[in-house]
């Protein structure tokens, strides 16, 4: 498959998938009481919204990445009332980690399509891992444009699943903190997520640990996706 025609599939995957990820923060901000997303146009299926709000993000950041190292990253938001993190910071914590989940969403249901494919014989096991070839097929056409695609999906949902859940701002993992901290300890941890200066810091320390969290938890993936295969 050639470099473009691999671009489009990514970029295909990483729309979908952002777009589900903001969409959910939004939807369940709407639904425990904070209607700013809503009203920003962001609780939608609809990328283009999305696309509008981070084009950056969404657009030239992953064509960049891709073409500089074979796979895809960026980003996007979602507004939020931060009155309203502050009121219910237990709300905001769910609100925070609904896109995790959402990508985990994708990483199961293109596990479910890699196991279905693999016991009617479409997929097989390929001859090496890598993030477009988590499965292999002896067809060519549109059988093999899935097997990328899914390949695609399984990857970069679980990557986007274990960088957003690294508890650092401005990450969404940052939210699991206030399950446990209560009081002046969590205005005073919510004080320092917010300064600049940490927001900065935090992505730096995010994306060079990055490699020590996810390479293990993707070779647990692929050992639980092809066990008894």
């Amino acid at each position: 498959m050639d470099q473009i025609s691999l671009g489009l599939m990514w970029y295909a995957v990483f729309v979908v998938s952002t777009t589900l990820h903001e969409a959910a923060h939004a939807f369940a901000a709407m639904r425990m009481g904070d209607n700013t997303a809503y009203h920003g146009g962001q609780a939608t299926l609809d990328p283009i919204p999305h696309i509008q709000r981070s084009p950056w993000g969404m657009v030239l950041i992953p064509l960049v990445t891709f073409f500089m190292s074979g796979w895809m990253m960026g980003w996007a938001s979602v507004p939020y009332d931060p009155v309203w993190a502050e009121r219910y910071p237990k709300r905001a914590a769910w609100m925070s980690l609904a896109g995790p989940a959402a990508n985990l969403g994708l990483v199961l249901l293109s596990a479910l399509i890699i196991r279905i494919g693999l016991t009617a014989g479409f997929f097989q096991a390929p001859h090496h891992f890598a993030f477009s070839s988590l499965v292999g097929t002896e067809t060519t056409g549109a059988v093999r444009g899935l097997a990328v695609m899914v390949s695609i999906m399984f990857t970069l949902n679980l990557v986007l699943f274990c960088f957003n859940l690294i508890p650092l701002p401005p990450l969404d993992g940052t939210g699991i903190m206030e399950f446990f901290l209560e009081g002046k300890a969590a205005m005073k941890y919510r004080r320092l997520c917010s300064h600049p200066n940490m927001l900065i810091l935090g992505i730096f320390i995010a994306w060079n640990i990055f490699d020590v969290i996810f390479y293990p938890l993707w070779g647990f993936s692929l050992r639980m996706l092809y066990l008894g295969v």
